[in-house]
């Protein structure tokens, strides 16, 4: 099973960015669909974006033109590049994996294994 390490997160401004990095532990990382989710205090756990093993990217309506999320399978990572930041992205991110087919990249349940967070605070 993959083992994942999140990192990147921190405090930005209003209109800043931030990218996310997220290191896989397996060489067979390319064969898995890759996703980035936050939770938010108090709320729910909620689908940011997702690349899938073979390229296909898909993004939450709230973040799609601002965030990018893209692998680099030689290096056994996947990015998630925020700009445009606002005080509502503000949430613990996290990356997961997993072998999801087509209907349920943005279905948390889909993805087997996921790293321990990093913090994103949004604040002037």
């Amino acid at each position: 099973q993959v083992q994942l390490v999140e990192s990147g997160g921190g405090l930005v401004q209003p209109g800043g960015s931030l990218r996310l990095s997220c290191g896989a532990s397996r060489r067979t990382f390319s064969t898995y669909d890759m996703g980035w989710f936050r939770q938010a205090p108090g709320k729910e756990r909620e689908f940011v974006a997702a690349v899938r093993s073979l390229g296909n990217r898909y993004y939450a309506d709230s973040v799609k033109g601002r965030f990018t999320i893209s692998r680099d399978n030689a290096k056994n990572t996947v990015y998630l590049q925020m700009n445009s930041l606002k005080p509502e992205d503000t949430a613990v991110y996290y990356c997961a994996a997993g072998q999801t087919g087509t209907s349920y990249y943005s279905s948390d349940w889909a993805y087997d294994t996921w790293g321990q967070g990093t913090q994103v605070t949004v604040s002037s």
